[in-house]
C-alpha cells in the first residue's frame, strides 16, 4: 500500500494523468449511458463528473491539481460551441421560417432565466459578487465565465452553475417537455438550449437532429443577448 501510494504521488503530478483520468470518465459515462438506452438520467457528463469527484475525494487531489490536465479539454469549449454553426447552416431555410417565433421565446426564456436567479439569489441576501456571478450563468459556458468576470463575479463559479443548469435541464427536460405534451422539434430543441446550455444541447441532438439544431440556435443565441442584457439587468438588484 505503501508503494502504491508513492507511485499515485508521483504520477498525480503529471497533468496529463488528470487529462487521461477526463477522458477516461466521459468514456465509462458514455458506455453507461448506451447500455442504459440513453435515458435522460443515464447522462454521460453526470456520470463522469461523479466519478472524477469520487477519485478527486479518495486522494485528496485539490481541484486546481486536477485543473492543470483538464484545461485542455476546457479549451476545447469554445471550438465545440463554434462547430454548432454547421447545423444551423445547412437548415438555415427551416430557421428563417421560424424567425419571429424564436426570437420571442428567446427574449422570453434569456430575461426570465436572469430575473429569476437573480431574484432567488438576492431572497437569500447573496453579496454583489454572486449575484453577478449568478446572473452569468444563464449563458453557456465559456460565455458565462467572460461575463461573470467582466460584471465582477467569480468565473470558475460560474462554470460550475452553467454546468449544474446544464445537468439539471438535461435530465428533465424530456420528460417534462413530454408531460407538457409539447410535440413540435422546433419548440422543444430552442427551449432546452435557452435553458440548458451545451449539454441540453447534446441531449437534444441524441433525440431528434430538429431538436439539436433547434437547440443549437437557443444556445448561441441566448450567450449573445445574455451578454448584453445581463450587466443592465443585474444593476436594477444591486
Amino acid at each position: 500500500m505503501t508503494d502504491a501510494a508513492l507511485i499515485w504521488s508521483y504520477l498525480s503530478r503529471d497533468p496529463l494523468v488528470w487529462l487521461a483520468a477526463t477522458l477516461a470518465a466521459y468514456w465509462i459515462g458514455d458506455r453507461l449511458s448506451l447500455a442504459a438506452g440513453r435515458k435522460p438520467w443515464a447522462n454521460p457528463v453526470l456520470i463522469a463528473v461523479l466519478l472524477l469527484a469520487v477519485l478527486l475525494v479518495g486522494t485528496g487531489t485539490p481541484y486546481r491539481a486536477y485543473f492543470e490536465g483538464a484545461q485542455f479539454v476546457h479549451f476545447l469549449l469554445g471550438p465545440a460551441t463554434v462547430s454548432l454553426a454547421v447545423p444551423l447552416w445547412r437548415n438555415a431555410p427551416l430557421l428563417k421560417r421560424a424567425a419571429l417565433p424564436v426570437l420571442a421565446a428567446l427574449v422570453a426564456g434569456s430575461v426570465t432565466a436572469i430575473v429569476v436567479a437573480l431574484a432567488v439569489a438576492a431572497a437569500f441576501g447573496v453579496d454583489d459578487v454572486l449575484l453577478a456571478t449568478v446572473a452569468a450563468k444563464s449563458a453557456t459556458a465559456p460565455v458565462a465565465i467572460g461575463v461573470a468576470e467582466r460584471m465582477g463575479g467569480e468565473p470558475t463559479l460560474a462554470a460550475v452553475l452553467v454546468l449544474m443548469t446544464g445537468l439539471i435541464g438535461a435530465l428533465v427536460a424530456t420528460p417534462l417537455l413530454n408531460a407538457l405534451r409539447v410535440t413540435d422539434w422546433r419548440a422543444r430543441g430552442l427551449s432546452i438550449g435557452v435553458a440548458a446550455h451545451g449539454l441540453g444541447t447534446a441531449r437534444a441532438f441524441q433525440v431528434n437532429p430538429t431538436a439539436g439544431t433547434f437547440a443549437g440556435l437557443g444556445m448561441g443565441l441566448n450567450a449573445i443577448l445574455t451578454a448584453l442584457i445581463a450587466p443592465w439587468l443585474l444593476r436594477l438588484f444591486l
